[in-house]
């Protein structure tokens, strides 16, 4: 069994886009051309993303907006704000870190406040993805973070996780953020992107559910593969820290599922949603049997405080059905 001393700094070595946006630039993100504020995004990102010299003289000019210390990319799932974001890490010019909000507050768990600000000061762009509205602790916890950092002349980049059906009641996250991190609102220029789930774009429907025993021959063929019940599995996700799930799919080249049946629990569908994360964040493609996967959480849970996780968990596993 592995139990690694990590260092301070090579956690944060490690804050790097996933590799499913390795090859992410600003270059080549592709705006819905029914989309006007993706092109916008684009080239405000772009031009944030310019050296630090530029910034500088932005201070004393005569547009305020051009002197904001952070970006908030605020839209739905799927319309490319985690390619933005990526693609700003790697156009910047400085030292920069890229990380989702729950690795970020799993790192001040894992080092303290002081010692994270001390080590996250010596960069010079902090990306925070998908930061998260649902746990007001972690949301405060991070805010007075990012506070500390923007006091330092550290500049931050944010995505959120606004459903596309509130886009157009009072901007949720954007609002949300806002507030709850009070006086850091200032540090911060939104950036507003709009369009439906480019995975759906297609009209590309989820994998249907494939007979046992066909999910045990493609399993047999396929290389570095895995093979669970999906009970047995739910039940092995409980027993780690969601954390080190990234560490439990790495050099898995496809999983496969079996007996999926609807999630009842909020904490094992919680625990799902970060799985299904780490699969997409590595390109990892997922086959099942069992049932479909529209049926995999009830419709009272997706109307309940974590739709916008699920509806995200579930378009992405859906793409993720159907890669091969």
């Amino acid at each position: 069994m592995r139990f690694p001393v990590v260092s301070a700094a090579e956690i944060v070595e490690q804050f790097l886009p996933p590799p499913r946006f390795a090859h992410a630039r600003l270059s080549n993100y592709i705006p819905d051309e029914n989309e006007m504020s993706q092109a916008k995004a684009r080239e405000m990102v772009w031009q944030f993303a310019k050296p630090v010299q530029a910034k500088r003289r932005w201070q004393f000019s005569k547009n305020p907006s051009m002197a904001k210390s952070g970006i908030y990319l605020d839209g739905g799932y799927g319309v490319g704000k985690t390619h933005l974001l990526a693609g700003l890490f790697f156009e910047q010019a400085g030292r920069a870190t890229f990380a989702s909000f729950v690795e970020y507050t799993n790192l001040v768990g894992a080092l303290g406040f002081a010692r994270t600000v001390e080590v996250l000061s010596s960069y010079d762009l902090v990306c925070i993805d998908e930061f998260e509205l649902d746990d007001p602790g972690d949301t405060v916890l991070i805010s007075s973070l990012l506070h500390r950092l923007v006091e330092k002349g550290v500049r931050v980049a944010a995505t959120s996780n606004t459903l596309p059906d509130r886009l157009g009641q009072g901007r949720f996250a954007a609002d949300d953020f806002l507030r709850e991190i009070q006086g850091l609102k200032n540090h911060f220029r939104i950036i507003r992107i709009d369009g439906p789930d480019y995975r759906h774009r297609e009209n590309l429907d989820a994998s249907d559910p494939l007979a046992p025993e066909s999910l045990i021959a493609m399993h047999e063929e396929t290389a570095l593969s895995t093979f669970d019940d999906a009970q047995e599995l739910q039940h092995h996700l409980s027993k780690i820290h969601p954390s080190s799930y990234g560490s439990l799919v790495a050099g898995v080249s496809r999983v496969f599922i079996q007996n999926l049946v609807p999630i009842t629990h909020q904490a094992d569908a919680l625990r799902w949603v970060v799985l299904i994360d780490r699969l997409y964040d590595r390109n990892v493609p997922v086959s099942f049997s069992g049932c479909r996967l529209d049926e995999l959480l009830s419709a009272e849970m997706i109307m309940g405080g974590y739709r916008k996780k699920y509806l995200r968990a579930i378009s992405r596993l859906s793409a993720l059905s159907r890669e091969t």
